[in-house]
């Protein structure tokens, strides 16, 4: 099966967005690595670096090099940020989604961008359904601190305005962790899943979702609801040390990737092909249904 990573923000040193040559080796290294097919994923920055980062990876996308463009953020919670720069964050802006879409069209690549993450507590949420919708840019959940039935209606709403099936960003990371006295984003998201009305995203790297929750979900909802991506930052394919994604530094210690000053998990350093590797190996999942949450379902997620 092709493999098609639809959550990666780069290796080999370099970053999507930064500049076109290191995109492209980024991008050339993942397709080496066995996937030969990548969303560009972008952190949350400044409007016009957004507007910016579009414009270098739109060529790309013109000559098959990726597949498409992801934005995560920079509509989303600062309690749930992650490894995004809480001075990029902010509620949901329609013109930034207008610019990103000009972007692509202007790099001859109409329709580049494929989903965007938000955080549906934010102000805004149905005006920037109705953008993404006209734009054809898949809504994703995601890096959010809602109440579950907030989750609930967000999915719902997401699903009635882009007449499509939403995403859910890395279940489990960047949201409010599951209880049994909270359900936090993941009950109603596996619920949604589970009922045939949402994707989620899943990281198999061995460091965000323990072995045995990603073999739950998969035995929960499907693969044909799960989507295993990498999360992969441009460390990956080197070895230990400093980097950056986006505005904040990265420490890399044993593979792992941490923001330097905080200690949040930082992306990953691992190839939708190891995550493949490990979610067999180690998790127990089925090796086909492994295959197909890295391939077909993906595909079908964001209709490509």
């Amino acid at each position: 099966m092709t493999l098609l990573d639809i959550h990666c923000h780069g290796a080999v040193g370099s970053e999507f967005g930064g500049d076109g040559e290191g995109s492209r080796q980024a991008a050339t290294y993942h397709r080496d690595e066995g996937v030969a097919r990548v969303v560009a994923s972008l952190v949350s920055g400044p409007h016009e670096q957004m507007v910016q980062a579009v414009a270098v990876l739109a060529p790309l996308v013109a000559d098959g090099t990726l597949a498409g463009v992801h934005s995560e953020g920079p509509f989303l919670a600062d309690a749930r940020r992650g490894a995004h720069d809480p001075a990029a964050l902010r509620d949901p802006d329609v013109a930034l989604v207008e610019a990103m879409a000009a972007a692509a069209d202007e790099g001859g690549a109409p329709g580049a961008l494929k989903h965007l993450t938000f955080a549906p507590e934010r102000p805004g949420r149905a005006g920037l359904l109705r953008s993404l919708a006209e734009y054809d840019i898949l809504p994703a959940v995601g890096h959010t601190d809602a109440e579950p039935v907030e989750i609930e209606r967000a999915l719902g709403e997401a699903a009635e305005t882009s007449g499509r099936a939403p995403l859910v960003t890395h279940l489990f990371n960047g949201m409010r962790p599951f209880h049994h006295r909270d359900g936090g984003a993941v009950a109603p998201a596996l619920a949604a899943a589970g009922r045939g009305e949402a994707f989620v995203e899943l990281i198999a790297d061995g460091v965000h979702v323990a072995p045995e929750v990603v073999r739950m979900v998969f035995e929960t909802v499907g693969p044909e609801r799960v989507v295993l991506v990498s999360d992969a930052m441009s460390a990956t394919g080197l070895g230990d040390g400093q980097y950056r994604l986006g505005s904040l530094s990265v420490t890399v210690e044993g593979g792992v990737a941490r923001l330097s000053d905080a200690g949040s998990i930082a992306g990953s350093t691992s190839t939708l092909a190891d995550c493949v590797r490990w979610a067999v190996e180690v998790a127990g999942v089925d090796e086909g249904d492994a295959y197909r949450s890295a391939s077909d379902t993906p595909a079908r997620a964001l209709r490509l």
